[in-house]
C-alpha cells in the first residue's frame, strides 16, 4: 500500500514535468534536464562511493583483483556510481611523469578499471587533478612550470599561469581522448564514464574574492566541452558559499577559499552541482549532535539552491564520519549516513535535484595501508554496509516508478494516436443497433 501511495503521488508530481520532458534515449549517456538526471529516457539517481585508489592499484596486474572485488561488491549492495582520481602527476608509479609524458602501464591501470566499471554496469565520475600534493596535485604542475624558467611564488598559480593551464589542458586533452586498451572504446566516447571532474576540491586561498577560480572554471569547462559533447562536467567544489551570496556565508563551516558555491556552479559548461561534508573534520571541537545540525543546516541549503537558483541536479560526492574521532562508534557513522541518505531520499522522491551521494571511502579487503579511518570494507558485512544496501533500494524504487509513469504515459499517448483515426473515420456514424 505504501508504494503504491508514492505512486500516485509520484504520478501527479511529474505527469506535467518528469514525464513529458524530452530527453535523448538510449545510448547509455547520463543526461540532465533541469534539476533531473537521465539514463536512456529515464530519471536517475546514484548511491555510489568514492574509492581514488582504483588506477593505481590497476596499474599493477597483480592487484587487480582487488579492483574487481570493490565493484562486485558494490554491486552487490546496489551502489551504482564510483568516484575515482584520473590523475597521478609525479611522485611514484605515475600516471603522467612529466607535463605531456605518460606512464602506459599506470594508463593501462585506468583502463582495466574503466572495463570493469563497463562490466558490474557502474557509472564513473573521473577527476582529472587534484588540489593536494596527494599524487602530485597542483604542487607538482607548479614545479614543472618552476623547473622551466616560470616565476611562481603560489601553488594557487596553478590557476593563473598560463604554461600550467597549458600543461593541464593538455592532461585534459590526452584522457579525454584516451584509447581503452580493454574495450576498443575513446574515453571521450565510453557511456561509462557518467562525468568529468575538473578538479577535487579546488582552493584558492590566495584570492578570497573568488574571481580567479571562477576565471579557471570557465576556462576549463569550456575546453572540456569542446573535446567532449557526450559527457557531463562538474567542478569537483566541496559546497562553500562565496561573494556572490554573503547572506549565506553563515551555513560554511569557518573556512574562506576562494570558491563559490553558487558562482561556480552557474558556469554554462557545469552540468551539475557537487557538495562534500565533514562535519567531524570542519566542527572538529564541537560536539555530535552539533554537528548533525550543521549537516542537516548544510544539506538542505544546497539542495534548496540547486532547486531554485542553480535549476540543476546535485551529488553530495563526498561524506563521511571517521572511526578515528574520539567517542567513535558505529551507530554514530550509521545516523550520519541515514541523515544524508534521508535528504537525498525526501528530495529525489518529490521531484528535487539531489539526485545520490557518494561515500568516502570503499576498499577491498586486504587493503589495510590504505585505511584511513573513513573506510568501509561492504564484505565485512557492517550495520553500515546494510544502511547503504537500503538506501539503493530506496532510491531504485523511486526510479521504478518514476519509468512505470513514463511507459504510462508512453502507452497513453500511442494509444490516443491509434485510437484518432478510427474515430475520423467513423464521426457521424451511429454505432451498434
Amino acid at each position: 500500500m505504501k508504494h503504491l501511495a508514492l505512486a500516485s503521488f509520484l504520478a501527479l508530481l511529474f505527469t506535467q514535468h518528469l514525464l513529458t520532458v524530452h530527453v535523448d534515449a538510449g545510448d547509455g549517456f547520463i543526461r540532465t534536464r533541469g534539476v533531473h538526471f537521465f539514463l536512456n529516457g529515464n530519471p536517475y539517481f546514484a548511491n555510489g562511493f568514492n574509492a581514488y585508489w582504483l588506477m593505481y592499484m590497476a596499474s599493477d596486474p597483480s592487484q587487480r583483483p582487488k579492483v574487481s572485488a570493490a565493484f562486485r561488491d558494490a554491486a552487490a549492495h546496489g551502489l551504482s556510481v564510483a568516484r575515482t582520481w584520473a590523475f597521478s602527476d609525479g611522485g611514484y608509479r605515475p600516471l603522467q611523469y612529466a607535463p605531456g609524458s605518460y606512464n602506459e602501464q599506470t594508463f593501462k591501470g585506468l583502463d582495466f578499471v574503466i572495463a570493469e566499471a563497463r562490466k558490474y554496469r557502474i557509472k564513473l565520475i573521473l577527476s582529472l587533478a587534484n588540489n593536494y600534493e596527494s599524487f602530485g596535485g597542483k604542487k607538482q604542475y607548479v614545479n614543472w612550470a618552476r623547473s622551466q624558467g616560470q616565476y611562481l611564488t603560489s601553488d594557487d598559480d596553478f590557476f593563473r599561469n598560463p604554461v600550467v593551464k597549458g600543461y593541464y589542458k593538455n592532461h585534459v586533452k590526452t584522457v579525454l581522448n584516451r584509447y581503452n586498451s580493454f574495450t576498443g572504446i575513446h574515453y571521450k566516447d565510453d557511456p561509462t564514464i557518467m562525468a568529468w571532474e575538473l578538479m577535487n576540491e579546488p582552493r584558492c586561498t590566495s584570492d578570497p574574492s573568488g574571481r580567479t577560480i571562477q576565471a579557471w572554471i570557465m576556462e576549463m569547462a569550456s575546453h572540456v566541452k569542446s573535446i567532449d559533447r557526450n559527457h557531463l562536467l562538474e567542478a569537483g567544489l566541496e559546497g562553500f558559499y562565496g561573494p556572490s551570496t554573503p547572506q549565506k556565508k553563515r551555513f560554511n563551516p569557518s573556512l574562506d577559499i576562494g570558491t563559490d558555491f553558487i558562482a561556480n556552479n552557474q558556469i554554462p559548461g557545469i552540468d551539475f552541482a557537487t557538495v562534500h561534508s565533514y562535519p567531524d573534520q570542519w566542527l572538529s571541537t564541537s560536539n555530535e549532535q552539533y554537528q548533525l545540525s550543521f549537516l542537516n543546516n548544510w544539506l538542505d541549503a544546497h539542495i534548496r539552491d540547486a532547486k531554485v537558483v542553480l535549476r540543476k541536479p546535485i551529488l553530495l560526492t563526498e561524506f563521511g564520519k571517521s572511526w578515528k574521532d574520539p567517542g567513535f562508534s558505529t551507530y554514530q557513522r550509521d545516523q550520519l549516513f541515514n541523515t544524508v541518505y534521508y535528504k537525498i531520499y525526501s528530495s529525489a522522491k518529490t521531484g528535487g535535484p539531489a539526485s545520490g551521494g557518494l561515500f568516502w571511502q570503499l576498499l577491498a579487503e586486504g587493503m589495510d595501508s590504505f585505511r584511513d579511518g573513513y573506510e568501509l570494507v561492504l564484505s565485512e558485512r557492517s550495520s553500515t554496509a546494510n544502511v547503504i544496501a537500503q538506501q539503493s533500494h530506496k532510491l531504485d524504487q523511486i526510479r521504478k516508478i518514476f519509468t512505470r509513469m513514463r511507459n504510462v504515459g508512453r502507452w497513453k499517448r500511442a494509444r490516443a494516436m491509434r485510437r484518432g483515426p478510427w474515430h475520423r473515420r467513423n464521426r457521424g456514424k451511429r454505432i451498434g443497433n
